[in-house]
């Protein structure tokens, strides 16, 4: 009887090896019937990349230094990843990169670019992100915002031909708030940094904790610039002991520096989140699941370091772009960027659900990680938070909230 199984697995095996080898000539039958058709005729895809340089602030501590392809690495392997998927096609990438220094005249290397490139990928504050955007040579392009989480850019100052893959201040906010309303945190107390990106994303907190009706109790602003590797233990306690009593403090530190210092020293042996802590972030290194240890993998392989939320915005931004460009089989810029807005358009981005964009503001729908440094607690939008077209839409500003009109013209 042993032999009889032994001999039926055998016969089952080379039946199933030869199944798999009709698969394998079928799918290589069909690539080069694909390659060969009309439907796979060249198809050049010219993008840049241009990064802002911006003066970073003092920080008090140097210990996470920002690397300087930072974004740009991410680009690099959306490039790769499409050029996979190209090489089949007959479809060309090509990926130019530019760093702009600080006096550097951003807007004329970006007017470089377009004369070759209708597609770009821009790490750069607002301000030069809608100078950008407002060229005359821009307008039939498709720009990405990589980097700027402000509002204003998804809300009245909008531009038609400037989508986000970075998630808005908005969307990280209202993922924290989802989370802690969960948790029955309802009492917050908050510390702000006194630099743009810090008020900008405590403006956020604010908006986010009034909308899923949550109370911050008490807010202060950071105004040591003491050595706090020495002072923590003895400075943050009298800074924190005047707050009413609260469940969670929020830390609004986008700079990164002074928020390591917070946990543990504050007055109310309390949870902090934000900057620092509990974290809404686009993406982080403890992101496993869904694949992403792959794409972390070779992030890793590609930059010998890990990969960051900027990186990520990158990625996905050439990667859309590669996406629609296999899905639509054209380069026009016009003819994607309807595809882009289209429900037939999704991106898988190793986040559990397909990504898609909000056709009333170009924001790349995204579920938002809410990690610590070693591992990733949940992930918004928190179950129970509904909404009638997506869940997702929970997260950062829904259209009846949003006046932007630019993509309804």
């Amino acid at each position: 009887m042993a032999a009889v199984a032994r001999a039926d697995n055998v016969t089952a095996l080379e039946g199933l090896t030869s199944k798999m080898h009709v698969l394998r000539c079928a799918i290589a039958a069909a690539v080069a019937a694909l390659i060969s058709s009309p439907l796979a005729a060249e198809i050049a895809v010219p993008m840049a990349y241009i990064k802002q340089e911006v003066e970073a602030p003092p920080v008090l501590s140097n210990l996470d230094p920002i690397p300087e392809t930072l974004g740009a690495d991410g680009a690099q392997l959306g490039l790769a990843d499409n050029l996979t998927t190209g090489g089949f096609l007959g479809h060309k990438y090509e990926l130019s990169t530019t760093t702009v220094p600080l006096d550097g005249d951003f807007l004329r290397a970006v007017r470089a670019a377009l004369e070759t490139a209708p597609f770009v990928i821009l790490d750069a504050p607002t301000e030069a992100l809608l100078s950008a955007a407002d060229l005359p040579e821009a307008q039939g392009a498709l720009l990405f915002n990589v980097s700027s989480g402000d509002r204003t850019l998804r809300d009245a100052e909008c531009r038609a031909n400037l989508f986000h893959t970075v998630p808005s201040d908005a969307m990280r906010a209202d993922a924290l708030m989802q989370a802690l309303l969960r948790k029955r945190f309802s009492n917050l107390a908050m510390i702000t940094g006194p630099y743009p990106p810090d008020l900008s994303f405590a403006e956020a907190l604010r908006r986010s904790a009034t909308k899923f009706g949550l109370n911050i109790v008490g807010e202060k602003e950071w105004v040591f610039d003491a050595d706090m590797r020495r002072n923590a233990s003895q400075e943050v306690p009298l800074f924190t002991q005047d707050f009413p009593d609260y469940d969670v403090l929020l830390v609004a530190d986008e700079t990164d520096d002074f928020g390591r210092y917070i946990a543990y020293n504050t007055w109310l042996s309390r949870p902090v989140a934000g900057s620092e802590g509990l974290i809404p972030a686009t993406w982080s290194r403890v992101v496993e699941q869904w694949g992403a240890a792959q794409l972390q993998s070779r992030f890793n392989e590609l930059a010998d370091r890990d990969m960051r939320s900027r990186d990520y915005a990158a990625w996905a931004a050439v990667r859309v772009l590669g996406e629609a460009v296999t899905r639509a089989n054209t380069s026009d810029p016009a003819a994607l960027r309807e595809f882009i807005l289209s429900d037939e358009f999704e991106l898988a981005g190793f986040k559990g659900r397909p990504l898609s964009f909000r056709t009333w503001n170009g924001q790349l729908r995204q579920p938002i990680p809410l990690v610590t440094a070693r591992a990733v607690v949940t992930q918004a939008p928190i179950e129970g938070f509904l909404h009638q077209r997506t869940e997702l839409d929970t997260l950062g500003l829904d259209e009846p909230e949003s006046q932007c009109n630019a993509f309804s013209e």
